[in-house]
């Protein structure tokens, strides 16, 4: 076990295929490097090619749309530093580009042979946008207990960095800037690497991930911005608004800069699956904000009051989400006897239901209003003996406490399987079998 400082700058949100590390990484990739990954790439336009797509994206869009259908099933946010297994994720590039690229379409093949669920693989791969965010001017300070060296799961003390008024300021705009023409010599070596196999778009950020509470966290610790929201108030409104408007110009530099990516497409809304529906525009190039999903999540308001919780955060949060044509609501905080004050979000399409919440009563509140995104507990692949019954009857449970809701079961925050990868394989099928039962 091991324990070290950790220090690091924060960015307003995560946008999935930015790829600020990779500005002066070497192009024009090997001959050999080129050879591995056109294998790959013929691999993944045969399984995009299966008949079973179409089919899976219109079940998706029936979910999200409000329109029924059989729960529908999606891993995510796997330990891939477990799973490796006959050497299938083992990369044998060996430039810095051509073995990202490799580990992306390596683990898309992995999950699509052995997890797959109702996953979906699209004819096409993405080119990244070469971006630079400069953060919000405060870096994260932080102890941090490490159980495994090869995961990026690890427990974290939070040094206190805003203790006053005065402290809010630490808080900057971001600088978001786009480098075209590192983004178009990405775009023009993936198309020489992938020519004849799939096309390339290029495309920027899919996904705005809106947490602004998990940031006040890392500059505060959790206990601390318990206590100040009933001993401080002030400061927590003022830290809370200063984040607000730093999102906000990150928010408009994205869109001025055209670098935003649809996610009405096979990429991750919030914590939970697709973004597939019919109620949004689905092309290729830039969209604003009104054309996508937007998301997010309060996780440390699990634990106060629903009045505290509007106060300091859906008051706030609707502010971002009524910018986006969709919003999903929820991580990991117990949000079903929550739904009345989520209801004040007005393009609310989705809310987490996580191993916390109660499915009853957010069946109850949720029956065709919103899309139930349930989150199974994943610690079942973390005992000693992974037991396929237990979880066959856990879920089969849940599922019917939510009969006749709109559901996506999301399998996530899988921090270990104890280096058993058949785990995550047997609840697949298991997954699969129940919801075939609440077709």
């Amino acid at each position: 076990m091991a324990t070290k400082a950790l220090l690091f700058n924060e960015t307003p949100f995560v946008p999935y295929l930015a790829r600020a590390d990779q500005v002066d990484a070497a192009l024009d990739l090997p001959d050999g490097d080129v050879r591995e990954l056109r294998e790959l790439a013929r691999h993944y336009a045969e399984a995009a090619d299966n008949p079973l797509m179409p089919e899976r994206i219109r079940l998706w869009e029936r979910i999200n749309d409000l329109e029924g259908g059989r729960p529908l099933v999606w891993l995510n946010e796997v330990c891939w530093h477990e799973m490796n297994v006959d050497g299938e994720l083992t990369l044998r590039c060996a430039s810095e580009v051509g073995r990202r690229i490799e580990s992306e379409l390596r683990k898309a093949l992995y999950q699509w042979r052995h997890m797959p669920a109702d996953m979906v693989i699209e004819p096409v791969l993405h080119s990244p946008f070469i971006m630079e965010n400069s953060g919000f001017g405060i870096a994260v300070e932080a102890d941090v207990r490490e159980t495994d060296s090869e995961s990026a799961i690890a427990s974290r003390h939070f040094h206190t960095q805003i203790r006053e008024l005065a402290d809010v300021g630490k808080v900057k705009d971001p600088v978001i800037t786009v480098d075209a023409e590192r983004t178009e010599a990405f775009y023009q070596e993936y198309s020489r690497i992938f020519k004849g196999i799939l096309p390339v778009e290029k495309r920027g950020a899919t996904g705005f991930w809106f947490a602004p509470w998990d940031d006040i966290v890392y500059w505060m610790g959790a206990e601390e911005v318990l206590f100040n929201l009933v001993d401080n108030p002030d400061l927590m409104h003022a830290l809370m608004r200063r984040l607000m408007d730093a999102y906000r110009s990150a928010l408009d530099q994205w869109t001025a800069l055209g670098a935003s990516g649809s996610n009405n497409a096979n990429v991750r809304v919030g914590s939970g699956g697709y973004g597939y529906t019919r109620e949004l525009p689905r092309a290729a190039g830039s969209l604003p904000p009104t054309d996508a999903w937007g998301a997010c999540a309060a996780q440390i308001f699990g634990s106060v009051s629903p009045d505290m919780h509007k106060e300091f955060g859906i008051d706030y949060e609707i502010e971002w989400l009524r910018r986006f044509g969709l919003a999903y609501y929820g991580c990991c905080e117990p949000l079903s006897g929550r739904v009345d004050i989520l209801a004040a979000i007005p393009n609310l399409r989705k809310i987490s239901i996580s191993p916390w919440a109660d499915e009853k009563a957010a069946a109850e509140s949720m029956r065709g209003r919103y899309v139930v995104s349930l989150k199974p507990t994943p610690s079942h692949f973390a005992s000693p003996v992974f037991d396929g019954k237990l979880v066959e009857r856990e879920l089969r449970e849940k599922l019917g406490n939510l009969k006749g809701c709109c559901v996506e079961v999301i399998m996530k925050d899988i921090s270990t399987v104890n280096y058993d990868p058949s785990r995550l394989w047997r609840w697949t099928e298991i997954a699969m079998r129940v919801v075939e039962e609440f077709g």
